[in-house]
């Protein structure tokens, strides 16, 4: 009797109760996790975890390696360019090469900025996933609320929380601190450095190099701003448990 009375919450109800699929705004909970008689949710929760983690390390390890690449052969650019205008001078050949490789250094630092960028969304979905889990720990524990330092919740509010581990921190330090603006900052340099050269090959003077340097610089920060804007952009399509004020006491 003990062997079928446990039978049908593994077979019939799995396939008679559809999972539940949280739409954004939802505050319902997946289910009643404390009380689930299923074995093993820790476990599941924790593998799931270290899952994420793992996901988050590869990411930004790719990542970081792909900015170091980047970094290396614009200093090798560099070294090239001072040794040909030692032998050359800064003559055709010089501009001529000072050109090419400023052109190629600015499309192997946009290509690295778009992974950049697609890196820091997936690294804060893998973030909102997390946060999930922990929603999950402490319906199993809710005795270990006092003792996390990052949030429960999977909306804008929760994801900030979580980056900054609670302290009050500005958005606007959190972006120019970030490793998407830092690499957008090199890559505009090397737009101006490139729209000088442009205008140092058509024979302009310094007040024309300064402006060609300054206006290309400053557009590829505008075009790259538009595009972050999109890519981070705050309203997620998928909030599960949004921030609200707490629950009142029950019992």
């Amino acid at each position: 009797m003990a062997a079928q009375e446990l039978t049908p919450p593994n077979e019939t109800d799995a396939h008679a109760v559809p999972p539940v699929s949280p739409t954004a705004g939802s505050t319902a909970p997946p289910g009643a996790l404390r009380d689930s008689t299923a074995p093993g949710l820790p476990v599941f929760l924790s593998t799931e975890h270290w899952s994420l983690l793992g996901t988050r390390s590869m990411t930004w390890s790719e990542v970081m390696s792909r900015i170091t690449i980047y970094l290396t052969v614009v200093s090798a650019f560099l070294v090239v360019l001072v040794l040909t205008v030692q032998k050359t001078g800064f003559g055709t050949p010089f501009r001529v090469m000072a050109i090419g490789f400023a052109a190629a250094a600015l499309v192997m630092g946009s290509l690295t900025a778009v992974r950049v960028d697609l890196a820091s969304r997936e690294d804060a979905d893998l973030i909102r996933a997390m946060n999930r889990l922990r929603r999950a720990y402490l319906e199993l524990s809710p005795e270990l609320a006092p003792y996390l330092t990052t949030a429960t919740t999977d909306d804008q509010a929760g994801l900030m929380q979580t980056y900054t581990l609670g302290t009050p921190r500005h958005l606007v330090l959190h972006i120019v601190g970030s490793t998407s603006f830092f690499l957008t900052t090199v890559n505009a340099i090397v737009a101006g450095t490139l729209g000088a050269l442009v205008a140092a090959a058509f024979d302009g003077g310094p007040t024309a190099m300064t402006v060609a340097g300054v206006l290309g610089g400053l557009a590829y920060v505008g075009v790259n701003l538009l595009i972050a804007s999109r890519v981070f952009s705050p309203d997620h399509p998928d909030v599960r448990f949004p921030s609200g004020p707490p629950a009142p006491p029950t019992g």
